[in-house]
């Protein structure tokens, strides 16, 4: 598989979240501003929707009508809105504090959100127990809250299995829990496990754990669950650990597979997702030492096929239904100046996918 740049668009703001029309004809955005922009994938241009997070706005979906899309931020709203007028349809509170990430159910009737703030919770500085449910489920027709799980916060990922009946979560700590959709809505976790390779506890310059689960896809097939973020490391406050993928029989906390050594270098991946052949995936985000960003590994057999290094962090990576079109959101700078405005950071790149 090889990745061909078609379109690289400027953003009024850093991009965290994304959503695209199944055709690639369109996009959507969750940026740092608060707003969310509807994104022209022919010429780039980005409008805003009517109304804004009153923090960063952290991630969207699109629901299967194409008519409304639901976007989280880190004020802990969920807001839904028509696509056609750009207003506001619906205000719901998800969280008291961040929503880390949103995922749609494959029929589009549910969302799934995450949340957590990283407190110390004893003298190693491990988190504190949980101050509300970390894993919610809302229904998108109505915004009502339909379950909540418990798990060690910062939750920072989530993701639905391929028939929409299993739930699955990722933390700081490396800890990933699933959950039964049809049993009863608070029920324990169906499998869970945790993999030291994905968080650490730094002694230099500060005291904490860092790194983390930051993205979890389910195969195709529904049998294995990829998980990509940050490895061990020295220096938290650095950044520097291994930009890691692993993939895991989930139903039996096996681990299937995982980043060749030699293959990776140093720092956060944040996204990954599964191309629609099933046979290839690509992690992505942000390099601190290394020659790549962005890679498509194969399903097979975990070796890299094809990287690129995009010169600026990656926040979400989707592919068109038809597997011929990958989208990307990111920012080139983070942080807003002193003078109130948020520069262009956010980028939205469009590439040609050769299988």
């Amino acid at each position: 598989m090889k990745l061909t740049l078609d379109l690289d668009a400027k953003l009024p703001s850093g991009a965290l979240g994304l959503a695209i029309v199944p055709d690639g004809s369109a996009a959507f955005a969750a940026c740092a501003d608060g707003a969310v922009y509807f994104v022209d994938l022919e010429t780039g241009e980005a409008d805003p929707f009517a109304e804004k997070h009153s923090a960063f706005a952290s991630g969207c979906v699109l629901l299967p009508d194409g008519q409304t899309l639901i976007s989280g931020g880190f004020d802990g709203m969920l807001l839904w809105h028509d696509v056609e007028s750009g207003r506001c349809l619906r205000r719901v509170a998800g969280h008291k504090f961040w929503n880390w990430q949103l995922a749609l159910s494959p029929d589009g009737k549910r969302l799934a959100t995450t949340t957590g703030q990283y407190l110390p919770g004893g003298w190693k500085y491990e988190p504190a127990p949980e101050t509300e449910p970390s894993v919610k489920v809302f229904d998108t027709s109505t915004g009502n809250r339909l379950s909540a799980f418990s798990h060690t916060p910062p939750v920072m990922s989530c993701a639905f299995s391929p028939d929409g009946q299993h739930l699955a979560a990722g933390n700081l700590m490396g800890e990933v829990r699933v959950w039964d959709l049809q049993a009863k809505p608070d029920s324990k976790p169906l499998a869970q496990w945790t993999s030291t390779d994905f968080t650490s506890w730094g002694t230099i310059k500060s005291h904490h754990y860092c790194g983390g689960i930051y993205g979890l896809a389910f195969a195709p097939d529904g049998k294995s669950l990829l998980c990509c973020g940050m490895g061990p490391m020295t220096d938290p406050m650095a950044g520097n650990g291994k930009m890691t993928w692993q993939r895991w029989d989930w139903q039996k906390g096996a681990k299937l597979d995982q980043i060749r050594e030699g293959q990776q270098g140093s720092g956060l991946m944040e996204t990954v997702t599964w191309h629609p052949d099933g046979k290839h995936f690509i992690m992505a985000g942000r390099q601190a030492q290394g020659t790549w960003n962005a890679a498509v590994f194969a399903a097979s057999d975990g070796e890299l096929v094809h990287s690129l290094d995009t010169k600026k962090r990656i926040t979400q990576t989707r592919f068109t239904s038809d597997g011929k079109w990958l989208i990307l959101t990111g920012a080139t700078g983070q942080g807003q100046p002193k003078s109130g405005k948020w520069p262009p950071w956010g980028r939205l790149q469009v590439y040609r996918v050769a299988v």
